[in-house]
């Protein structure tokens, strides 16, 4: 999908439409891999380790539901807007889907 760096679109802030520079959204990280949860933090209490059955923390199937389900190919791609006026930035509320996004 084709984008252009610059497009023309209203500023809440400056109350007029002005020039926005285009650029994709992207998340800062992984979430942190000590969440409520998660089997790191499991296992750093001392559960599944040792021997015998593990349950929960043992081995896990080796397909997944999900990619037996026929899982979507493509992420949601974000948009976010900067104005050039007041520097302030508008984030598209809603993704597109596509598989790669080019900025012209």
């Amino acid at each position: 999908m084709k984008v252009p760096k610059v497009q023309k679109r209203y500023c809440p802030w400056c109350k007029k439409t002005t020039d926005h520079k285009v650029d994709q959204y992207k998340s800062a990280g992984k979430r942190g891999s000590l969440s409520r949860g998660s089997i790191a933090r499991a296992k750093m209490r001392g559960q599944g380790r040792g021997v015998g059955n593990k349950g929960k923390w043992g081995s896990k199937p080796a397909i997944s539901k999900f990619k037996r389900t026929g899982a979507k190919i493509s992420k949601k791609t974000t948009f976010r807007y900067a104005c050039v006026v007041c520097k302030k930035i508008i984030q598209q509320s809603q993704g597109i889907r596509t598989k790669k996004v080019e900025f012209t």
